[in-house]
């Protein structure tokens, strides 16, 4: 049995060393991803009856480490050890393409020797919730896979529950079928996964944060759709990229100052004021979209500074749907715009078993486009974590290679 495998490559298929490289997080190291996160070795994990143990060829970045690396705004790892676990570190890493290596006696649905993806839901089996039929996402048990979990993507080897798995599109390189997924099926329970303001043909929809990795994918899901996004974006280069990928049209915010929690309803001034800045913004959509029509949805992830504009904006009984607080969480809105014009202000978190299928499926298909935007090197993940908590531009998906030899994309 081999004790180490270099990183940038593999061991034979099914020889699972006992040790490998990871990079680990630990408690002492809270603070800039680029000191958080330091190359380890540990053991490599076994796995549970239900589990898979994949050789990682390419793990995807995403914003939930670069919270992890800091410890904010919770402690992934004292949680996990509350609930019993022994290890003192974290491994993260919420997007992963590698191939099978072992899988548990119970497992039934991959083989070794298979190509694979991961989607980020993951859940206690056994919980009572799972077992009565619910959706899983909804559930007491439910996470995020590769940070509410130890064992991601940013190890030589990762471990996910069987039901996660999915088979990787063959037309894509490691590292761009490594890119999507997380954000992706993300994207796909936000805009399907709520009964009254699902996505439908001829729908128009305002998407932050459009040529991100989250806002990418949106924009493809909903022109694949039949629908039209209009993007938001802070900058032309940015608008345009977006328009490549899909959007009908896009809104530079940096030409609105109005951001932020709005002014106190008995400040009759600074309501006049919001207000004006905000329908300028409801403009600048209708320009953008080309007729004079309000988003049925808001696809939402900034949060605090842009939330009481996307339930301004929204129309009536459309539907503003958030994941995710990157610019705070103590966000705040104006219940008149809210009851009065009978929206829904939707929370919407991970993705279940049945949408993140439908959405790899569409990735299969060709349908959409992972949007691989930066490649890192295994030693610069926490740089990439560093990039993208800095906003520095990527268009579209930030990914490491692991296993995988080097890339003719080339990398950081």
């Amino acid at each position: 049995m081999i004790d180490l495998n270099p990183v940038g490559s593999l061991p034979p298929l099914g020889e699972i060393p006992t040790k490998m490289y990871a990079q680990v997080i630990r408690q002492e190291r809270f603070g800039d991803p680029r000191e958080a996160f330091k190359i380890e070795e540990v053991e490599t994990p076994h796995i549970k009856p239900h589990e898979v143990l994949i050789a990682v060829m390419a793990a995807g970045i995403n914003f939930n480490n670069v919270w992890a690396a800091r410890g904010l705004p919770i402690d992934v790892i004292k949680i996990r050890q509350k609930m019993g676990e022994p290890y003192d570190f974290h491994i993260g890493g919420s997007d992963v393409a590698g191939i099978v290596y072992a899988v548990g006696e119970d497992v039934n649905n991959v083989q070794v020797g298979a190509e694979v993806v991961v989607h980020h839901g993951t859940w206690n089996i056994e919980d009572p919730w799972i077992k009565a039929g619910k959706d899983p996402m909804l559930a007491p048990s439910a996470g995020i896979w590769g940070y509410n979990t130890n064992f991601g993507s940013f190890g030589q080897f990762c471990v996910a529950q069987a039901h996660q798995v999915l088979p990787k599109a063959s037309h894509l390189s490691w590292e761009q079928a490594a890119a999507p997924s997380l954000v992706g099926t993300t994207a796909y329970r936000m805009l399907f996964g709520w009964e009254g303001n699902k996505l439908k043909e001829e729908d128009v929809v305002l998407v932050w944060g459009g040529s991100g990795g989250l806002g990418s994918q949106a924009i493809q899901l909903v022109t694949n759709h039949g629908a039209r996004a209009v993007a938001v974006v802070s900058d032309e280069e940015r608008g345009e990229y977006t328009k490549k990928i899909g959007a009908v049209g896009y809104i530079n915010r940096k030409e609105f100052n109005h951001w932020g929690v709005a002014p106190h309803w008995e400040d009759l001034e600074g309501q006049k004021a919001w207000a004006s800045e905000a329908r300028a913004f409801g403009k600048a959509f209708w320009d953008a979209l080309g007729e004079r029509k309000n988003p049925n949805i808001v696809f939402e992830h900034p949060g605090e500074v842009t939330l009481p504009t996307s339930i301004f904006v929204c129309e009536a009984g459309g539907m503003v749907v958030i994941c995710a607080g990157t610019t705070g969480y103590s966000a705040s809105l104006d219940l008149r715009y809210h009851w009065v014009r009978q929206k829904r202000f939707q929370g919407s978190h991970g993705s279940n078993d049945e949408q993140a299928a439908a959405y790899n499926q569409l990735v299969c298909d060709r349908k959409i486009d992972p949007c691989m935007g930066e490649l890192y090197s295994f030693e610069n993940i926490g740089q990439a974590h560093y990039d993208m908590e800095q906003g520095k531009t990527v268009f579209g998906n930030r990914v490491a290679l692991v296993g995988a030899p080097e890339s003719g994309m080339g990398r950081k």
